[in-house]
C-alpha cells in the first residue's frame, strides 16, 4: 500500500509540476489543485511474489487483518494482494525468459524433480546471477557460492554440475526431517531435538532453529 501511494504522489508532483510552469488552469479548482479535470495518474499493480515451501496461509487482503464487525465491513477500504505463489506457479509465462527460468527450476527443486532439472536443464549455461537468485530462493547456499564463484571468473552456472549439489541438499534434508520427526514422536524435547540435529548434521544453530521450524 505505502509503495503504491509514493508512486501515485510522485506521479501527481510530476504533473502537478509541469501544470504549474504552464500556466494553463481552466478554472481555479484546477488552480488550487494543480490538476486539470483531464489529468489523469497511471494505474500501479503491485505483485507479492511468495517462495516459501509451504502453501501461503496468510491474509490476502487488508480486511482479512482487521478486526471488525460484520456491518461495518463494507466502509472500510480495502486492499487486495496480488499473490504468485513459485509452487504452484506453472500456468503462468513471463515475457521475460530469464524469470520464467528461476520459476521454473526453483519450482522444479521443491518438488524434488531433479530428472526435470537434468532433461530440461542439464545442458544449459545460465547467467551466474540467476544462479544465485535460485539458490536465495531454494535456500541453497552451496549454489549460491558456487554461482559466485564462477562469476568472478567470467563463467556461467552449468545446472548439470549444480544438479549434484542440490541433489545432496534434498538428502539431507530429508534426513533432517525423518530425525525430527522420530525425535518427537518419543517425546523428546525440542531444545533435545534441536541439540541432536546440530550435532549429526554439523548445523550451525540459525540452520537448525529453521529446520525446528517447518518440521517439529
Amino acid at each position: 500500500m505505502i509503495g503504491d501511494a509514493f508512486s501515485y504522489l510522485k506521479e501527481y508532483q510530476e504533473i502537478a509540476a509541469k501544470n504549474r510552469k504552464d500556466k494553463n488552469f481552466a478554472s481555479p479548482d484546477e488552480f488550487l489543485s494543480n490538476m486539470k479535470k483531464t489529468d489523469r495518474l497511471h494505474p500501479v499493480v503491485s505483485l507479492c511474489v511468495y517462495y516459501g515451501e509451504h502453501p501461503w496461509d496468510g491474509p490476502l487482503c487488508l480486511v482479512d487483518m482487521l478486526e471488525l464487525p460484520e456491518k461495518i465491513r463494507p466502509l472500510v477500504s480495502d486492499y487486495k494482494m496480488n499473490l504468485i505463489e513459485l509452487r504452484t506457479s506453472g500456468t503462468l509465462q513471463f515475457h521475460n525468459q530469464d524469470v520464467n527460468t528461476v520459476f521454473d527450476i526453483s519450482r522444479a527443486i521443491y518438488e524434488c524433480d531433479y530428472d526435470k532439472i537434468n532433461t530440461v536443464y542439464g545442458r544449459m549455461q545460465i547467467t551466474s546471477e540467476l544462479g544465485v537468485v535460485i539458490g536465495a530462493i531454494t535456500q541453497s547456499q552451496k549454489l549460491i557460492d558456487h554461482a559466485l564463484k564462477l562469476e568472478q571468473n567470467g563463467g556461467q552456472v552449468n545446472m548439470c554440475s549444480a544438479l549434484e549439489e542440490l541433489e545432496k541438499k534434498a538428502e539431507q534434508k530429508g534426513m533432517i526431517k525423518g530425525t525430527i520427526k522420530t525425535c518427537k514422536k518419543i517425546k523428546l524435547s525440542r531444545e533435545e531435538t534441536t541439540k541432536n540435529i546440530i550435532e549429526e548434521f554439523s548445523l550451525s544453530n540459525e540452520e537448525a532453529e529453521k529446520c525446528m521450524e517447518m518440521y517439529w
